[in-house]
């Protein structure tokens, strides 16, 4: 799935010296920090991302706005860069009026954008870019992510997942970031996508308490990347920052691998208005912890932003 890296390929990639580290490598040497949010960051920077699309509709309208999103946070210190492919799929463009060879532009062109990014940091430090693989329910734009309830079979959301993982793949993403992950079944379709493949990647679903989304234990949905080997890291993102420390000890027992890790805020998505309601309780300082309990990749989702990247930057160094 994944192109042989060519030595062209490695110096589009950013790589630096003779010496090239995976990001499996680098998580066995210590912690690696993440990128925030992409879309808090796209609205600090002024955007309006109401569309269902959300953050995918500017790879549409205004590319150069995720490309200073993502400089924002290397700038704070993030060693990896989340493409802005969360929200985007054939079927969502295809609904905003956006045909499939189109589509298949935009969802190329969110891994060129990482790299445009990437490429402006010539400092001699190695960054990755993670091609962003988010659920069947961010496609709906109606908050289903947070539910896990649509009727849709494992070999459904195969072949619904199969076209963009494909296409962040051949476009030499250093590794898949299959996120805010609801339910085992759509567990069980992405993996059953990846194994075998040889193309890396981390698994990480969105839970409260200890259950995800869709009232499953987690602990359940952690054990199935165990042998999957593609599979670099297992984890949570998108969860309130007060279950992290508990998921973290369950996605390490469960797997041996080392974990992922990147709390939302703490507030909650209410998808009626579109609009984040309670209380910001994501603190930088509790990185050390999850660090200490076997995470290796840290970082936030939905409403941290750059100042908390570099809080946790700073902890890690």
């Amino acid at each position: 799935m994944r192109p042989l890296q060519t030595a062209s390929n490695l110096c589009r990639a950013g790589y630096v010296g003779l010496v090239i580290t995976t990001l499996a490598e680098a998580l066995r040497r210590g912690p690696v920090v993440l990128d925030g949010g992409l879309a808090t960051q796209l609205e600090s920077q002024g955007q309006n991302l109401n569309s269902e699309l959300w953050s995918a509709q500017l790879l549409y309208d205004d590319p150069d706005a995720i490309v200073a999103a993502h400089l924002a946070y290397f700038h704070a210190g993030a060693q990896v860069a989340t493409t802005a492919s969360y929200q985007a799929s054939i079927g969502g463009f295809a609904r905003a009026g956006i045909g499939r060879s189109e589509a298949e532009h935009l969802i190329r062109r969110s891994v060129r954008l990482a790299e445009e990014a990437r490429a402006r940091c010539a400092d001699g430090h190695v960054r990755w870019i993670a091609g962003s693989v988010g659920p069947y329910g961010a496609a709906l734009a109606d908050g289903s992510e947070y539910r896990g309830d649509y009727d849709l079979s494992v070999a459904d959301l195969r072949i619904w997942h199969r076209p963009r993982i494909e296409l962040l793949a051949e476009e030499g993403v250093d590794v898949l970031a299959l996120e805010t992950i609801p339910s085992l079944a759509e567990v069980e379709a992405l993996l059953a996508e990846i194994d075998g493949s040889g193309q890396a990647c981390w698994l990480s679903i969105t839970c409260a308490g200890d259950r995800n989304r869709a009232g499953e234990p987690a602990i359940q949905a952690f054990g199935l990347a165990r042998d999957v080997a593609e599979v670099i890291a297992v984890g949570i993102n998108c969860t309130d920052p007060a279950d992290a420390d508990s998921l973290v000890r369950q996605a390490s027992e469960a797997t041996g691998k080392p974990v992922v890790v990147y709390p939302n805020s703490g507030e909650r998505w209410d998808a009626s208005t579109r609009a984040w309601i309670g209380p910001a309780l994501f603190r930088p300082e509790d990185v050390e912890g999850w660090i200490s309990d076997g995470a290796r990749l840290v970082g936030g989702c939905c409403r941290v932003g750059p100042t908390e990247i570099k809080a946790i930057r700073d902890l890690v160094r």
